[in-house]
């Protein structure tokens, strides 16, 4: 007992962060569920008689719930600030379970089953924008609650599992959706089953996950952070006594009140240029184009003549997961800026690579190296620092509503990346890929001149680097 008062608990700080990521993993889970229910799903709603289900609806119906991330981000900062992030947490779970269970059934109540029709899409759609919310708060607020219990020496290394676990979200949910496509694979009418009955399951199998998630967050504290802000200093001090050992809680205690004097700051506090960075940060790790990849990668597999497209989506996520790893493995020794600028110099040359395969005759074998090297680079660089950077670059009293606005100008440059990429890349391959190269080169440029680096700096310390 005498030597958890002094030096705090691991096995307590890794328990309530693993609760945390499992919202990462379920923010994988379902923004990557779509890439194999795609083409079923398409095949239904064309089945409708009451219209016709264009190529423009199809590109609408797989990008629906980003619109409900972008509602999601910007309603996480209020719910916070009002409810706390534990709280808030709780009802993005409980957001992702009755999204699992209407995009499964969208005929719930209303609809005959299994009869496609322009209403019933609208149905879908909703449920789908549901759990988009939910993905918008978690994404919010796993990176904010584990920044706000972690001890600095350890918080980037530690909201970089947060990547992970949406990295693990995408790679589970590839696997379920071969594995649930594999168990029809030896009947003659397979294709027939997907369209009518895989893409529900694939769609439903979140529940468990998301449930899991929902009961567990109630067993988590709430971060000290909050707690102070609240006025519940004797509470704030249980927390990080437990995490850090007493007396280093006492002091980072006194800090944290030192630099939330106030219940909340003006946005603008701080000047402009703090939220000009996080905005920027999150819009960069966008438009280079990686969602476009990893939500039509059994597509674009498919177009460069490999069979079994599925298993290569599969084989990209091991190497995605493989390279979140080496991030988590280096940001507190190595630092945020030179992952990033490195990481973007290294997507360039794949993106580069991919355009300009499609302009000669090349061996296939380099479009796939190239793709796969430019997911992998944003896997140790824009994958888990943008998000290490979203937790620590606010000061306390801004962070909610700072981070809130950073992570819905993400979203909506996600949506308008992945609706754009399939119209995009059917009109030119390479341009595709050459633009998102270049968005690269402007991303290490941007993070070389104005981008503070953060290591081995605490939360507070974020007040006097803004001041």
């Amino acid at each position: 007992m005498g030597s958890y008062r002094q030096t705090g608990s691991k096995g307590y700080l890794f328990g309530i962060v693993l609760v945390a990521v499992i919202g990462g993993l379920l923010f994988g889970y379902d923004t990557a569920v779509i890439s194999g229910a795609e083409k079923g799903l398409q095949a239904f709603f064309r089945s409708a008689t009451d219209f016709t289900y264009t190529d423009g609806m199809h590109g609408f119906t797989t990008s629906s719930a980003l619109i409900g991330c972008v509602i999601g981000a910007l309603v996480s900062g209020l719910l916070s600030s009002r409810l706390g992030r534990k709280k808030s947490l709780f009802i993005a779970g409980v957001l992702f379970v009755l999204s699992a269970l209407g995009s499964y059934c969208p005929e719930f109540l209303f609809f005959n089953r299994g009869e496609a029709s322009f209403k019933l899409m609208v149905a879908f759609n909703l449920y789908r924008i549901l759990g988009g919310i939910g993905v918008g708060m978690a994404s919010a607020l796993c990176p904010m609650y584990i920044a706000e219990v972690s001890p600095a020496s350890r918080r980037g290394a530690l909201v970089s599992w947060n990547q992970f676990a949406i990295i693990f979200g995408q790679l589970v949910v590839y696997f379920v959706n071969y594995l649930i496509i594999r168990s029809h694979v030896n009947d003659p009418a397979v294709q027939e089953w997907v369209n009518a009955v895989g893409w529900r399951v694939m769609f439903v199998s979140e529940c468990v996950p998301a449930a899991l998630f929902a009961t567990l967050i109630l067993f988590v504290p709430e971060t000290p952070r909050y707690l102070v802000l609240s006025g519940n200093d004797e509470k704030a001090l249980k927390v990080l006594s437990r995490i850090n050992g007493e007396s280093e809680g006492r002091k980072i205690l006194a800090d944290i009140k030192e630099t939330a004097v106030e219940k909340k700051e003006k946005l603008f506090s701080y000047g402009w240029m703090v939220i000009f960075v996080g905005i920027m940060l999150s819009v960069f790790q966008q438009v280079i184009g990686i969602n476009a990849v990893l939500y039509f990668a059994p597509r674009i597999f498919e177009s460069m003549g490999l069979g079994d497209p599925m298993m290569y989506t599969v084989f990209m996520g091991i190497i995605n997961i493989s390279f979140t790893v080496l991030a988590i493995v280096t940001v507190e020794r190595l630092g945020r800026k030179p992952l990033l600028v490195s990481g973007s110099a290294l997507m360039a040359l794949g993106a580069f690579g991919v355009a300009f395969s499609n302009l000669f005759d090349v061996p296939a074998i380099i479009p796939v190296i190239s793709i796969l090297l430019y997911s992998a680079s944003f896997m140790f660089s824009w994958g888990p620092i943008c998000w290490v950077y979203m937790s620590e670059l606010f000061p306390n009293t801004i962070r909610s509503q700072a981070t809130a606005i950073a992570v819905a100008f993400q979203w909506i440059f996600n949506f308008i990346v992945s609706s754009t990429f399939v119209p995009l890349y059917n009109h030119s391959h390479f341009l595709a890929y050459a633009i998102y190269g270049t968005v690269c080169v402007a991303a290490a440029l941007f993070v070389w001149i104005l981008v503070p680096e953060t290591k081995g700096k605490t939360l507070e310390d974020m007040t006097k680097l803004w001041r």
